[in-house]
């Protein structure tokens, strides 16, 4: 397998393009080498530019569940083409794929589109704090909620502490109103309450996907809410990757609670930049041009996005794939564990629905200090073994696998040997390292 010509991209990209990507997980810096570049897809695979085909666990980072250049999809996106790119107008297909959205969470009565999974999150807690009247926000560690100033935060060495900036240029001010609480762990959010009485909400992943799947333990969500609801604030539950991956809906209410305010992303624009939040009438009327709260976006409700999300969803509920995701994710479980212990390799996987992923820790991950005892430089020589053995998952120890409908059994096949070799390679790997 080369990589030549990717090589030679990587090296042209360098001179306009910043790190020669234009998202910072494509870089591949977690796990050395350099980035692919893809050249197309077709249902389950994609092909890079020196043409080596992978069996796709990317899946775009989420939005591909139905698999790539899904054929319904791409009839409704030509159709929608012929009648105009954008009108910085609204189009009917805004609000058909409103009330698609609408009908699957039970707790959203009105949405705004967005255009993105970041602006949906920034635009939702600014609609928390117009509600509530109150200024701040805890989030938790781990939880990626996109890159707004006052999200970008790291946590400090306690399981309830003042945020920082976790990026240069984000000041000291910009984050001060945010608050850092432990995933799984309702103490550390009852903390900050305790010493503050100006809480607009809290923000979450229901299955925290940007350290690794982690799911959340018995009653903690639940707990979470009737403790928020006493206290006046609200739950804002960040979707964006979930929405739509474990059922028709969200993850909500496979895990038994109602947010306030959803985020959401991804799928529902079926590969078209696409975000939105929604809830209640009494909070969404708090949005222009019916409330005080103003957002806007010109590119807002784009009707290629508006078509290629109602197409996805409609197809999504007519196939209703989610027992066979969960019968697919279950046997990569029983690879992936098989494999390691073929290998004594220490290994734990999570996961969620379509969604999966392998840590290489004989430690339960049940939050972000658990996830970290992840053996990254294990999981590099994972990822480049599984790239030459033709699997594309995400280049990062702390992201989830998906999983789309496209996927079959010969690819599952495929994804066992590949497995298999890998893990072999990562014991060979550790053996070296221990000597």
């Amino acid at each position: 397998m080369t990589f030549e010509k990717s090589e030679i991209l990587y090296n042209k990209g360098l001179v306009h393009l910043v790190g020669a990507v234009n998202s910072p997980v494509r870089a591949f810096q977690s796990v050395g080498g350099n980035p692919l570049f893809i050249k197309k897809a077709k249902g389950s695979k994609i092909k890079d530019v020196d043409g080596n085909s992978y069996v796709d666990y990317v899946l775009s980072y989420g939005p591909m569940i139905l698999g790539h250049r899904h054929k319904k999809v791409e009839k409704a996106i030509k159709k929608a083409l012929k009648n105009g790119y954008s009108f910085g107008a609204t189009s009917e297909g805004e609000l058909k794929l409103a009330k698609i959205i609408c009908k699957a969470f039970p707790g959203m009565d009105k949405v705004r589109f967005v255009n993105s999974g970041t602006e949906a999150v920034l635009s939702a807690i600014r609609l928390a704090r117009a509600y509530t009247g109150k200024n701040k926000i805890i989030k938790f560690s781990g939880c990626y909620h996109g890159h707004s100033d006052a999200l970008l935060v790291a946590a400090g060495s306690g399981l309830a502490t003042l945020s920082l900036p976790g990026s240069k240029g984000v000041p000291e001010k910009a984050v001060e109103n945010t608050l850092i609480a432990e995933y799984n762990n309702l103490e550390s959010v009852k903390k900050h309450f305790e010493d503050s009485d100006d809480i607009a909400g809290v923000i979450l992943e229901p299955v925290a996907g940007n350290m690794g799947v982690v799911v959340p333990q018995d009653g903690f969500l639940q707990e979470l809410k009737a403790y928020l609801e006493s206290k006046g604030a609200l739950l804002i539950v960040d979707e964006v990757m979930t929405g739509f991956r474990s059922k028709f809906g969200g993850a909500q209410e496979v895990l038994g609670v109602e947010a306030d305010i959803t985020c959401l992303g991804k799928v529902i624009g079926g590969g078209f930049p696409v975000g939105a939040y929604g809830a209640r009438n009494e909070i969404m009327e708090m949005v222009a041009p019916l409330g005080g709260m103003y957002q806007a976006g010109t590119l807002s409700g784009n009707p290629i996005a508006m078509a290629a999300g109602i197409s996805t969803l409609s197809q999504l509920k007519k196939e209703n794939p989610y027992k066979g995701f969960d019968i697919l994710a279950e046997k990569i479980e029983k690879i992936l564990l098989g494999a390691a212990k073929i290998h004594n390799v220490p290994l734990t996987v999570n996961r969620f629905g379509s969604m999966i992923n392998p840590f290489f820790t004989d430690v339960k991950v049940t939050d972000f200090p658990s996830a970290q005892t992840s053996d990254t430089e294990s999981f590099g020589v994972f990822f480049w073994e599984l790239i030459k053995q033709g699997l594309f998952i995400p280049p990062s120890q702390f992201e989830a696998w998906f999983l789309s409908t496209a996927l079959s059994e010969k690819d599952l096949e495929k994804t066992s040997k590949a497995i298999h070799k890998a893990m072999e390679k990562v014991a060979e790997f550790q053996k070296s390292k221990a000597e």
